[in-house]
């Protein structure tokens, strides 16, 4: 166990009873592959199985709450036509309605308001030092 310049111990700065607990150690790192079935019982499963998928859900709440602080931030009016819209799915035309305004005109600040809010979103993406 001597190595040029003395002993494990004294090269690494351990004691001698902790370099030897160390070499008694079984392989603490080796890397093994999620597909190998430990073990041979009917029960085994590879490790891949036992992890976790993407939930379903997970990128709706991710974009809404990349969207929070940018619906936050929209004029009064927008903000009301677009919670008119998806959020009590009303028409265009009954939005319209209820605002004094055509429908042609919520369709427009609809595509316009989206267009301005997916951008705010992607240049966020990328760029970490925009977002919220």
């Amino acid at each position: 166990m001597l190595q040029t310049g003395g002993t494990p111990a004294a090269h690494t700065g351990l004691t001698e009873a902790e370099v030897r607990l160390g070499q008694r150690v079984p392989e603490p790192f080796t890397a093994r592959s999620l597909d190998a079935v430990p073990g041979r019982s009917v029960s085994s499963r590879p490790p891949a199985d036992t992890l976790g998928g993407m939930e379903p859900g997970f990128d709706r709440a991710v974009d809404r709450e990349a969207l929070r602080p940018l619906l936050r931030a929209l004029p009064e009016r927008e903000r009301q036509i677009l919670y008119m819209r998806f959020s009590c799915e009303m028409t265009q035309a009954r939005t319209g309605l209820q605002l004094g305004v055509s429908q042609m005109n919520v369709s427009r600040l609809i595509t316009r308001t989206c267009a301005r809010l997916r951008d705010q979103v992607t240049a966020d993406a990328r760029d970490p030092r925009r977002a919220s």
